[in-house]
């Protein structure tokens, strides 16, 4: 098995991303779209990191930072690639990203439901905080 690589997604990459999300994502988002992601790359072009091996998508995490909090979204792996370190190398990048612009502590969004979500995150360190819920206002127009 060749070596994985990391790096940022482009503009290029939104058709792919988003197949993949719909593989490899638990749920969607109200901008799991091509104008949602463009608009993401657009604004932070570091912050959609994708991994690869032998040129096909294997993984994907979305490491938002808003010069405040860093903030982990749309941690994927393909089905046919998971248990191999592509989700622990994701978030060794995201870490590293969010340390250079000075960061001091990630965040994720993780589904209730989601049992394998959330043993690959305490695997990477993560724990829940259960004082805080997350609430949320559609901003349709």
């Amino acid at each position: 098995m060749s070596d994985l690589q990391v790096r940022p997604g482009t503009a290029d990459d939104l058709d792919a991303v988003l197949a993949f999300w719909a593989i490899a994502a638990e749920g969607t988002s109200i901008s799991d779209d091509s104008d949602g992601v463009a608009r993401l790359v657009a604004r932070d072009p570091e912050s959609l990191l994708l991994a690869e091996r032998d040129g096909a998508l294997v993984g994907t995490v979305i490491a938002g930072f808003d010069g405040w909090r860093c903030h982990l979204y749309r941690l994927a792996v393909h089905p046919g690639h998971r248990r191999q370190g592509i989700g622990g190398a994701l978030l060794t990048a995201a870490e590293e990203r969010f340390r250079g612009l000075g960061g001091r502590r990630g965040d994720a969004m993780v589904l209730d439901r989601n049992e394998l979500a959330q043993h690959a995150w305490r695997a990477a360190g993560y724990a829940p905080e259960p004082q805080w819920s997350r609430w949320v206002k559609p901003l349709g127009g």
